[in-house]
């Protein structure tokens, strides 16, 4: 039996979606929707800083205060029925009208690094369209996922909508993962993680949404105001950690303003390592895995510098945001997606060079970049090679998504599959409607 979307087995979840599923599109409105959105809103907005606290007790990654702005995004910003577009042919030969129609029921992945954001900000977008969606926690985030669905779904019937709009097996494991995914109810797959992930997911034929890994680059370019691109930088690189998939994770600053660059980040309070010491973060922080690629230490995802550094063997008296270093173009926390708040700093002698880094240490994952600069020209030049899903002038990445800038939030930026910052129209199906013979149009 299942408790406000919680079942003892992947079946029992898929199927209670399934008949969810059936009841929403028939018997409730868009209108309906909107207001099951707006009571979420409602009830969830009071308990993001519980929702925080609970999501660093369990999973020990980030900052609490950092996790209240995440998941005040993922709550408050994320798209509803809005998004959803129409479109309209019209000609004397007749009127034809595109809808947009929900896949039905939607397996989905969720990370360790963002359980509730997560379940609630895709629930939200995934309903909007008329869908209902089974989830696949991580198992070290349960406790986050069983808490933000049973929020959801009470939230849901509290509205006077349907039980079971979004659903999980209580103890997810790979096994639930199987049944959720080739499950015949299940028409849509999405996931948010690695390309291991990735290709499981894309493994069964089915229709993924999928978001994948990513090494965003920042430039500090010449023209640009030093102070603002340092404290810019620090907020986003540091923000809950450098756990989120879009924070910059490698800085490439032309030569020109390197020194007063660094002097700044060390004068805001941020940890200057020094090469030896840079060495000895990298042994700790940088490991191989099982594939002996070089790969982030899990064991180090999420934390404080300052635990970083000790586990390096340095021990600090204070709490910086974030420890950097003057880095070699090669350096391992410049070229692996560390999720650390240990931020390498590349000279570069000019523009055109810290460009020509960026995008290699960017590996065509296509995810997300940022560059600090007025000079119009070079902004253009960069957007132009880098050709990421999210591109920031001035601003840390997070402004794309309503965090200093203009944006909507999503949890899920679909890379690999080409969707972006996904939002209710990522998770439907276009359907056409012809009124032929010159029917229903006015002239």
């Amino acid at each position: 039996m299942g408790k406000s979307g919680v079942f003892d087995s992947a079946k029992e979840a898929v199927a209670a979606a399934a008949a969810a599923q059936k009841d929403f599109v028939k018997n409730y409105t868009l209108e309906d929707r909107e207001r099951f959105i707006a009571q979420i809103r409602k009830e969830l907005g009071p308990r993001i800083p519980e929702f925080a606290q609970l999501e660093y007790e369990e999973t020990g990654y980030g900052r609490v205060e950092d996790k209240i702005a995440k998941n005040t995004g993922a709550v408050m910003l994320s798209s509803g029925t809005e998004a959803i577009p129409t479109n309209v042919i019209a000609s004397d030969k007749g009127l034809t009208v595109e809808y947009y129609a929900p896949f039905g029921v939607i397996g989905a992945v969720t990370p360790v690094t963002n359980p509730i954001a997560t379940i609630i900000a895709n629930t939200i977008v995934m309903m909007a369209g008329g869908n209902t969606v089974v989830f696949n926690a991580h198992p070290a985030s349960v406790r986050c996922a069983t808490t933000a669905c049973q929020a959801v779904n009470q939230a849901i019937v509290n509205a006077g909508g349907p039980e079971n709009l979004c659903t999980m097996p209580a103890k997810p494991t790979m096994a639930t993962l199987d049944d959720i995914m080739y499950a015949p109810e299940i028409s849509l797959l999405v996931g948010t993680g690695g390309p291991g992930m990735v290709k499981t997911l894309m493994a069964t034929g089915k229709k993924v949404v999928a978001a994948g890994p990513g090494n965003p680059p920042s430039i500090i370019d010449a023209s640009c105001d030093i102070k603002k691109a340092a404290a810019g930088i620090c907020g986003s690189a540091t923000f809950d950690n450098n756990l989120l998939c879009i924070a910059e994770k490698e800085l490439f600053v032309v030569d020109e303003i390197f020194d007063a660059f660094m002097e700044e980040l060390e004068a805001i309070g941020n940890y200057r390592l020094t090469r030896e010491q840079a060495d000895a973060v990298t042994a700790v922080g940088i490991v191989k895995g099982a594939d002996g690629e070089y790969v982030t230490n899990k064991n180090l995802v999420g934390k404080h510098a300052h635990v970083i550094l000790e586990e390096a063997g340095i021990k600090i008296d204070t709490d910086p945001r974030m420890a950097f270093f003057e880095a070699q173009n090669d350096d391992l926390y410049v070229q692996v997606e560390q999720m650390q708040p240990i931020i390498p700093v590349v000279r570069c002698k000019d523009f055109d060079e810290a460009m020509e880094r960026a995008v290699a240490a960017e590996h065509g994952c296509r995810h997300s970049a940022s560059i600090w600069s007025k000079n119009i020209d070079h902004v253009t030049a960069f957007g132009k090679v880098i050709n990421t899903t999210v591109f920031v002038q001035n601003g840390g990445t997070m402004a794309a998504f309503g965090i200093g800038g203009s944006g909507t939030n999503s949890p899920t930026i679909a890379t690999p599959t080409g969707e972006g910052v996904t939002g209710p129209q990522s998770f439907l199906r276009r359907r056409r409607f012809c009124m032929a013979e010159g029917g229903n149009y006015l002239l």
